[in-house]
């Protein structure tokens, strides 16, 4: 399936702790530097997992900007529409995982928040030839805006990841087919509570009433939470040993999209998204930690 992703890409500089550092303290551990960014992430599972992945963002003029493009290449990822900023350095994340595998992020944006609508308009194309668009809010409302007007006007289906949750116009939903957030990204997305069962349901119910027809909610080791046209299901997720969940939600993301794309129905596909989303946190790192396969 062909897949269009717009979004982030950063350098990760992965710290392992001991424990989440309280002020004053200073931790002496190790660290792993590595691939990211929630765009980039999303671009490199789904081409993992056999998809024809084209990539649009944008790297800074130092040398970790030639670095992330290489290494999507590698990943077998179109490239085109990477652009470069000059006088910017690359975007950057630093993750703090803890011996349980939560994690907590500092991220410098970078370039990623000067992408623009002519960057966009450049690779339509590309949007209209695209089985799926998969989209994030790591980049500026107005070239994401152009995305999602340019694939509704060809017939292309849309999901945001609205991720992270920051303050956006939220006519943007009603450009969109499904919508993915978790739950803290629910809850800034409606003002509803969102820690039971029922308190997503009367969540994902409020965000649908915004736009979007499909809502699929991430729960973590809990699986997910699906709101459709034939109703609503808690899909409970697989229990693993976690080492790191950097990445989780990203895994998940693109699974889905891939899964979906390639014919599955909507619960099919988050079953199969569960299944892939579970190996990623028994592994360290971020995209490192993404596993291969196609999804059939």
């Amino acid at each position: 399936m062909r897949l269009f992703v717009i979004g982030s890409a950063n350098i990760d500089l992965t710290f392992r702790v001991p424990s989440m550092p309280r002020p004053g303290v200073t931790e002496v551990c190790p660290y792993q530097l590595g691939f990211g960014g929630k765009g980039a992430n999303q671009a490199v599972q789904a081409a993992r997992l056999g998809a024809q992945v084209t990539f649009c963002g944008k790297v800074g003029d130092d040398s970790f900007g030639p670095a992330i493009v290489q290494q999507l290449r590698r990943e077998g990822i179109a490239t085109e529409f990477v652009s470069t900023a000059i006088g910017l350095n690359t975007g950057t994340a630093v993750i703090l995982v803890d011996p349980t595998g939560q994690n907590s992020i500092v991220t410098h944006a970078g370039p990623n928040i000067h992408l623009t609508s002519d960057d966009v308009r450049h690779a339509a194309s590309a949007i209209r030839n695209a089985d799926l668009v998969l989209a994030t809010l790591e980049t500026p409302a107005e070239p994401l805006q152009e995305v999602l007007q340019i694939a509704k006007a060809a017939g292309v289906r849309t999901i945001l990841n609205p991720a992270p949750p920051v303050d956006f116009s939220h006519e943007l939903l009603k450009l969109i087919d499904l919508c993915l957030p978790n739950e803290s990204e629910l809850i800034a997305l409606t003002g509803h509570p969102a820690g039971s069962i029922d308190e997503i349901r009367v969540a994902a119910k409020a965000l649908q009433a915004k736009g979007p027809r499909r809502i699929i909610v991430t729960l973590g080791e809990r699986g997910a939470f699906v709101l459709d046209e034939l109703g609503d299901e808690w899909i409970k997720g697989m229990a693993v040993q976690a080492v790191d969940a950097s990445g989780a939600g990203d895994s998940f993301a693109a699974s889905f999209a891939v899964a979906l794309g390639t014919g599955k129905d909507l619960r099919e596909a988050v079953r199969w998204a569960n299944s892939i989303a579970a190996i990623s946190v028994t592994r360290a790192g971020t995209q490192e930690s993404f596993p291969l396969g196609n999804s059939n």
